[in-house]
């Protein structure tokens, strides 16, 4: 673990990180008094943690809203665009580079532009989630020329219903910002990932992702903190080329999965769960 990771080191200036240190430390103090903490993780994903905590009250149920749970989930922020869909269907099974960022996450314009470049670069067909607030701008500028290059090898949405995208057969890998609630899709669904953590625990969950689980690689800013074009799309071609990366993913799934049925460590700690609420 790097310590510049660390969540409250990962905001924007002293004052927030300053807050967020004092949100955590207090959210720690705070679960003491409590009988359980429940969490969107699983046992197997963290087992050393989980182990070194070594308490009874600490209970991992997840991965939550994993592809096989259709339905909305709570906390969606944009209309999801299902047409994407009927566009994953027509494409050849693990083709397709799907690219999200979450709600909050915000590209500066010379890197949005970039990562578009890139995308067009890997000649390989993409979904990428635009949200209307991405760049910070009230209007979004793609490359000129950008849309009619890439034709129908690409598709661009605000929104997705992610849960199913990663559970579709034509999905290689995603590109994420690797928050913790999309780290836990994309693992339950067995796919790689290409990291490009924003802020707060996103770092350490990349960290997790490529250097214990080895299921993904770190996208790597430059000297002008940039990723470039030429990175993107040797990334996506160094992982897409990686069976072992592949194999890994689909056994972290099967272990995400066990959890969850009858009989799992997930499955087991929710029993647990609900049977002491039964008795208050």
């Amino acid at each position: 673990m790097n310590v510049d990771h660390l969540s409250w080191n990962c905001f924007f200036n002293p004052e927030s990180n300053k807050v967020i240190f004092h949100y955590v430390y207090s959210n720690r103090e705070s679960i003491k008094n409590a009988e359980f903490a429940v969490g969107n993780s699983f046992y197997e994903a963290e087992k050393p943690v989980f182990d070194y905590l070594n308490s009874s009250k600490i209970l991992p149920i997840g991965p939550l809203l994993s592809g096989r749970r259709f339905g909305k989930p709570a906390g969606i922020f944009w209309a999801e665009d299902t047409t994407c869909k009927a566009w994953l269907d027509e494409q050849d099974v693990n083709s397709v580079i799907y690219v999200a960022f979450g709600s909050l996450a915000i590209l500066d314009e010379r890197q949005f532009q970039e990562l578009a470049l890139g995308l067009e670069l890997t000649g390989r067909p993409f979904l990428w989630v635009v949200r209307p607030d991405i760049t910070g701008k009230a209007i979004i500028d793609l490359p000129k020329g950008f849309k009619d290059r890439i034709g129908d090898r690409g598709m661009v949405v605000q929104w997705s219903p992610q849960q199913e995208v990663l559970a579709h057969p034509a999905v290689s890998c995603f590109m994420s910002h690797c928050g913790w609630n999309s780290t836990m899709e994309g693992v339950s669904n067995g796919v790689p990932f290409l990291c490009w953590p924003y802020f707060a625990d996103q770092h350490l969950n990349q960290t997790y992702i490529c250097d214990v689980w080895k299921t993904g690689l770190k996208m790597i800013p430059d000297e002008n903190n940039m990723i470039t074009k030429e990175q993107i799309r040797d990334k996506v071609e160094e992982l897409l080329d990686d069976g072992e990366m592949k194999k890994r993913a689909l056994a972290m799934k099967e272990i995400a999965i066990k959890g969850i049925e009858k009989g799992g460590s997930s499955f087991e700690n929710f029993n647990t769960f609900v049977s002491a609420i039964k008795q208050v």
